[in-house]
């Protein structure tokens, strides 16, 4: 049965990227648990492979709590949730990047370790680049590891800390390691949260009551009640207790590089990030694909969800009338099972339906999030030319992804990237449709506020995946062969 569930999820998920996870924490709350899982259903779209726990009691210790699948399927228990008392609590959701690791409960976070001076567990959302190299030296310097996860080196690195506190430790272990991270670890009486230098993933504070709750995003504030506070600055740790906030910025500053993509696809849509509303980015955005690539047609249509406020942008800027031509089930869930190859081989129409009264005989524009693999472009567009459509034009919300993620996002290799080895009019050859056009690189800069567009000396975002400029070397994958840009050119292939 885990075989089936594998292939046909990945029948129709596979040509979205996938964000590795979400973490949430609160301190001072009766009950925090329960707010946490609240905060990790809201956090769902980041991760729905698995969830996990940790809560801390005075007088029963650490608790912790780990399973596959939802957080409405698991954490809602109140059988569950009596086991897992007290006022300082974290959580994470997780997918997994690759092969079997989402095989083992032992995978999913957080991860616990008790050291001399007392307990501490840590959730952590990115990638570590180095983390094949870190966890060679840790082993043979005498660690065991429980897990195949990157995060479990960060646990053993702290074991290995001379320093005399926790938060302490953590900075140590931290300084050590490359890449992406956005953590959220508590010890006995701490919340504790830190964002990597380039604060490439997003990390929130909010005050709940006489609580605080660190999120990965402000709409996991909204559903337990919390205001949002402020950002968790790049490279900034927050140590939060009941005596109040502390802030350290314990590494070197760097130019920060937050993910441009979590504008675009990542994050809900009713988020702040980045001091920005998502919903208002990604009208923006269709506001400048409209400017950029102009068409004449009868509707806009979304491919929904997450195309749907670029595709309001684009109708608004173009005044080509707006209309629902796509209707997403909204009860089909990542976990819907049926053993036969024949229902497997639907694939989107599980998920999506064509409104055919809508569609036939109009010219469409269909907006998209992103093209990754274009198996999913291509069925949408056969559908929709099943149900009479005359035209077809394809906007995509974000230029071509064209370049790997190694920051925590589930990116396939590069060479099944469709960006990475066809030209925009190879592709619109090869979907089929009548026109297809991405938003530029500047177009998308210009709609996260960046009225000059991208800087291109200095990028303010990381935009890796489009550009292959990436702002952490990927030191474990240049070590498997991977290939930058720059060596591209230099070795001519």
């Amino acid at each position: 049965m885990a075989l089936n569930r594998k292939i046909f999820n990945n029948s129709f998920d596979c040509d979205k990227l996938k964000e590795e996870c979400g973490v949430f924490g609160v301190l001072g709350l009766n009950d925090a648990a329960n707010f946490v899982a609240l905060g990790l259903h809201a956090l769902q779209h980041r991760g729905q492979e698995a969830g996990g726990i940790v809560a801390y009691d005075p007088s029963q210790g650490f608790n912790s709590a780990r399973r596959f699948g939802y957080v409405r399927d698991n954490f809602t228990s109140q059988s569950l949730m009596e086991t897992l008392p007290g006022s300082l609590a974290i959580g994470h959701v997780r997918y997994s990047t690759a092969g079997a690791k989402g095989a083992a409960i032992r995978d999913v976070q957080p991860f616990f370790g008790e050291f001399a001076m007392g307990g501490a567990a840590i959730a952590h959302n990115g990638n570590l680049t180095n983390a094949d190299s870190l966890r060679r030296e840790l082993i043979e310097r005498g660690s065991i590891f429980q897990s195949s996860s990157d995060s479990e080196c960060i646990i053993h690195l702290m074991a290995r800390s001379l320093q005399r506190n926790i938060p302490e430790r953590m900075e140590d272990a931290l300084r050590r390691v490359e890449g992406a991270f956005s953590i959220v670890a508590m010890t006995r009486s701490k919340l504790i949260g830190v964002r990597d230098p380039r604060g490439v993933r997003p990390l929130v504070l909010g005050k709940v009551g006489d609580g605080f709750a660190l999120s990965s995003e402000t709409c996991a504030l909204d559903i337990i009640g919390a205001e949002f506070v402020r950002d968790v600055a790049p490279g900034e740790m927050v140590v939060v207790s009941n005596n109040g906030i502390e802030s350290i910025f314990p590494f070197r500053r760097q130019n920060s590089k937050f993910c441009i993509f979590e504008h675009v696809y990542f994050s809900r849509p009713d988020s702040i990030i980045h001091g920005q509303s998502v919903y208002e980015t990604r009208r923006r955005i269709g506001v400048e694909l409209a400017k950029e690539s102009p068409i004449d047609a009868d509707l806009v249509c979304p491919v929904p969800d997450s195309g749907t406020p670029a595709a309001i942008g684009f109708s608004q800027q173009s005044g080509i009338p707006y209309a629902m031509g796509i209707i997403r089930n909204q009860y089909m869930g990542r976990t819907f099972i049926e053993p036969t190859e024949q229902i497997r081989n639907m694939g989107v129409r599980l998920k999506l339906n064509v409104n055919r009264a809508l569609i036939k005989d109009k010219r469409i524009i269909l907006v998209d999030d992103s093209v990754v693999r274009g198996t999913t472009s291509q069925k949408i567009k056969e559908m929709i030319i099943d149900a009479g459509a005359k035209e077809v034009h394809f906007r995509i919300a974000s230029p071509p992804t064209a370049w790997p993620c190694f920051y925590g996002v589930d990116t396939p290799q590069r060479e099944k990237l469709i960006a990475a080895t066809m030209t925009e009019e190879e592709m619109r050859q090869h979907l089929s449709v009548n026109t297809l056009k991405f938003i530029s690189l500047d177009g998308l800069y210009r709609a996260t506020g960046e009225k000059e567009g991208r800087d291109t000396k200095c990028p303010q975002y990381c935009d890796a995946c489009f550009s292959g400029e990436y702002p952490v070397l990927p030191s474990d994958m240049l070590e498997k062969g991977f290939k930058l840009k720059h060596a591209e050119v230099v070795d001519g292939s």
